[in-house]
């Protein structure tokens, strides 16, 4: 998205093609149990369109606010819940968790990185506590490096290294005594080919 002063802007032609592809590529579409996606109208519209095949079998969008982007510009920031409650009234979304004030980029919801730090950490143990096992995440590009504390490539496009509609795996893990999102060796070989991935240290010295 090249203009980042339009208020929480809608998905290019562009990004609708790009996300109607997704549909039709994602190769483990029928293992989905849940779709969570950030309230902001992009993503919530990238989550329809991206995985309307399994939408149209039951599967409603969960929109969670702690999943909105980290910065606080025109594009980043959510519209007021009224406004999206009648702009997907006949959307399967699922809009409770979206409450006043969630796009207020204040307190809990600052563009302070150590407050989404926190935000990402909550997202983490959210994940690990819902009973689904295979969880689609749609988010933006700069959250997912706090949420996957993985931050190769973060300078390589606008703050982030995900590019639009990119997917990777991730599972849980709890050996270390945190909770720890770690990208699967599949989905590693898939984006990195034979390029080897960052040790730990490494990603720590990119924080």
């Amino acid at each position: 998205m090249a203009n980042h002063v339009l208020p929480d802007p809608s998905l290019t032609a562009l990004g609708e093609a790009q996300c109607r592809e997704l549909n039709r590529k994602f190769p483990y579409l029928d293992k989905v149990d849940l779709i969570l996606a950030s309230p902001l109208r992009r993503t919530l519209y990238t989550a329809l369109l991206g995985f309307d095949t399994k939408i149209r079998r039951g599967l409603t969008v969960l929109a969670v606010p702690e999943l909105q982007e980290t910065g606080d510009l025109p594009s980043d920031t959510g519209s007021n819940p009224a406004f999206l409650r009648e702009e997907f009234s006949d959307q399967p979304v699922d809009l409770h968790l979206v409450q006043d004030g969630w796009n207020s980029k204040q307190g809990r919801w600052s563009p302070d990185a150590k407050i989404v730090e926190e935000r990402a950490r909550e997202m983490r143990s959210m994940l690990k506590s819902r009973p689904e096992k295979e969880i689609v995440v749609v988010t933006h590009g700069r959250f997912l490096h706090f949420l996957t504390e993985d931050w190769a490539g973060s300078t390589k496009f606008d703050g982030t290294g995900w590019e639009n509609v990119e997917f990777r795996s991730y599972r849980i893990d709890e050996s270390s005594g945190k909770i720890l999102m770690l990208e699967t060796d599949a989905s590693k070989a898939r984006r990195s080919g034979s390029e080897k991935p960052l040790s730990q240290d490494e990603q720590i010295q990119l924080m």
